[in-house]
């Protein structure tokens, strides 16, 4: 059972904090639990939220040492720094190897404690000129959803912190456990860290021009040879203009969107299928074993042989 603790302070920001308990702490009726959620706060008792409510909070910062990942959602104001006994929990609970994750302002909190110095890490972009001026040795990308570095990792704002959560999700558990998450809070299941935290303004005929008919077509084809030109033609757009609508509403490439899905059916394949790779990289579009090993190494980090002894021996 992986322990994840979300440490709050008031006033607390409740959607934030919701973002985790939603993503960590929810049982699931067909899928099996592998996290235990809770919630710490460094004077234990009635915790005052955003909301206009004070939740009743029973832990203290103790509970930090037994996390194996913390979550900050949230650190209002954010150039108040945490109290010496906060910094010294955060910091003891990264020195022993939990994973330590922000939610929008919650980055403030581990970069008073040091934790992202030479690191580069996102917050809402909103804030992302306070962080970088108040601490200039991170590089911080006001641009992106989120940013992993495995020991830590920040998010934007709050909507971008359930993305986050899901792709740690899909770290630990693996793309198919994720994706049945996803399916209950009614969600697309994956969404890429270095996607645009926010689109450009839309244009005036989007309305008519969703890609939603387009995604669905090529979602269902994805063993098929696609190109660029042949969505252009399906979506009968050019394809400038598909490309713009892309941006606008997915904050991605056609080409990219299109890698990104090749390599989450990859993914379902390898965890739920004893197909060979050669078999796989043919149903998901990507020609042949090599080309699979060579674009999951790019995208994920890791073989899809690593992937498969990963997450084919999770316990059901």
């Amino acid at each position: 059972m992986h322990r994840v603790t979300a440490l709050v302070r008031p006033s607390q920001s409740t959607f934030e904090l919701a973002c985790a308990a939603q993503v960590f702490g929810i049982e699931r009726p067909g899928l099996p639990v592998r996290y235990a959620f809770n919630v710490c706060t460094e004077r234990p008792g009635p915790v005052a939220t955003r909301a206009g409510y004070d939740m009743l909070v029973t832990d203290g910062l103790d509970a930090l040492d037994r996390a194996d990942t913390v979550v900050i959602p949230g650190w209002l104001p954010p150039e108040e720094p945490p109290s010496p006994a906060v910094m010294q929990a955060l910091r003891r609970a990264h020195a022993r190897g939990a994973r330590l994750v922000s939610i929008c302002s919650g980055a403030f909190a581990l970069a008073h404690a040091g934790l992202l110095d030479g690191r580069r890490a996102t917050t809402h972009w909103a804030l992302a000129d306070e962080l970088a001026t108040c601490f200039p040795h991170i590089q911080v990308d006001p641009d992106v959803l989120y940013v992993d570095h495995g020991d830590v990792a920040t998010s934007a704002g709050a909507g971008a912190g359930i993305d986050l959560c899901m792709h740690l999700v899909r770290s630990d558990q693996g793309a198919r456990y994720a994706a049945h998450i996803a399916r209950t809070m009614v969600m697309p299941p994956h969404r890429e860290g270095g996607q645009l935290q926010y689109s450009a303004p839309p244009h005036p005929a989007q309305i008519d021009g969703t890609l939603a008919p387009l995604l669905e077509w090529i979602t269902r084809r994805l063993s098929e040879p696609i190109t660029i030109e042949s969505m252009a033609a399906q979506a009968g757009v050019s394809a400038r203009t598909l490309a713009r609508r892309f941006a606008d509403q997915l904050g991605t490439s056609p080409g990219q969107w299109l890698l990104a899905q090749r390599i989450a059916a990859a993914q379902d394949l390898l965890e739920s299928t004893d197909l060979p790779l050669d078999a796989i990289a043919r149903r998901v579009g990507l020609s042949s074993a090599t080309n699979l090993r060579r674009r999951f190494l790019n995208t994920l980090g890791t073989t899809p042989g690593a992937y498969r002894r990963a997450f084919r021996t999770k316990p059901q």
